[in-house]
């Protein structure tokens, strides 16, 4: 399969930084070391470091949410630790030492810290670890102000690079992850995905701004950017983990699908897409995201299709 002989081939590019439509706060001068230098304060020393109000934390320069207070645990290596952000506000980008991944503000492209995985201190395998400096903090009673209403959708429709790279385009989307979803295993890595006995499908988890555009509008284009007739396959990639498939979050988000593909019956087609009720989505590794950005080519099986 084609997507096979891909595997190995990844090229690192950092993609340009989102476009900045905040006003940034004026920053102290050992704020600008850390948030625009990539400096780190010192271990233990962080204003934030042993917090446990419930709240969010929120990036110093620009105040967009970064983190919730329930994501937030106890490492021991000195600095506050997440093992999860807020989908679309934290971007990972290649450190300069060659070795690390660094995360960054997705909205100011302010340095927050270095993220890690594989050292087991949660379920979910990763250790955000962000300078205090780097962050503010809005407790709960005081969130509504802060809080940007988000929507999520995750469809399956072939190899995830093409779905994702398609989907990032569309004006309202905040975010687009590759990953797996609606198989047997916890956490499971690329190769056991590949080799179809763990039950998952590549798929995407798209946030999107419900004030930008709708469900129904993603979910169209998600049926015309791959072919919905092909079954456990999709071009040249073949296998289960392939399949077209709608993980719904919600009794709408099923009532939409379900109407657009009678819409598509309707007009002849012979959709195999199933609709699907969504389970535990993981993220697969980080070779997997912006894959086509990052390589600066284009899908080979994804391609826009009208037929709506």
């Amino acid at each position: 399969m084609y997507k096979i002989l891909f595997y190995l081939v990844l090229t690192f590019i950092v993609s340009p930084a989102k476009s900045q439509t905040m006003n940034k706060k004026e920053l102290t001068d050992y704020e600008k070391h850390v948030i625009h230098n990539k400096g780190t304060e010192a271990p233990f020393t962080g204003e934030y470091y042993k917090h446990k109000e419930k709240g969010t934390y929120t990036c110093k320069q620009c105040g967009e949410p970064l983190y919730k207070s329930e994501d937030k645990f106890e490492s021991g290596c000195g600095w506050p630790s997440f093992d999860d952000e807020i989908k679309g506000a934290v971007k990972r980008v290649p450190d300069a030492d060659g070795h690390r991944t660094e995360i960054v503000c997705s909205s100011c492209g302010g340095h927050l810290g270095h993220v890690f995985e594989g050292e087991r201190f949660t379920d979910k395998n990763t250790r955000h670890c962000v300078n205090s400096i780097s962050m503010n903090f809005v407790p709960d009673e005081e969130t509504s102000a802060i809080e940007h209403k988000t929507e999520k959708a995750i469809f399956a429709g072939g190899c995830f690079w093409g779905v994702e790279h398609l989907l990032q385009k569309e004006p309202g989307v905040i975010s687009v992850e590759s990953g797996y979803i609606g198989g047997e295993v916890n956490n499971p890595t690329y190769e056991q995905v590949c080799t179809g006995r763990t039950g998952h499908a590549e798929a995407v988890e798209v946030v999107f701004d419900p004030k930008e555009t709708s469900y129904e509008t993603l979910t169209k284009l998600f049926l015309e950017i791959h072919d919905p007739t092909q079954e456990g396959r999709q071009g040249p990639d073949i296998g289960s983990q392939y399949r077209s498939e709608i993980f719904y979050t919600s009794p709408e988000q099923k009532e939409i699908a379900e109407k657009l593909i009678s819409q598509l019956k309707s007009k002849g087609y012979k959709v195999v897409t199933q609709v699907t009720p969504a389970t535990t989505f993981w993220k697969a590794e980080d070779y997997h995201q912006d894959y086509y950005a990052n390589k600066g080519t284009q899908p080979y099986c994804h391609s826009y299709v009208k037929r709506f």
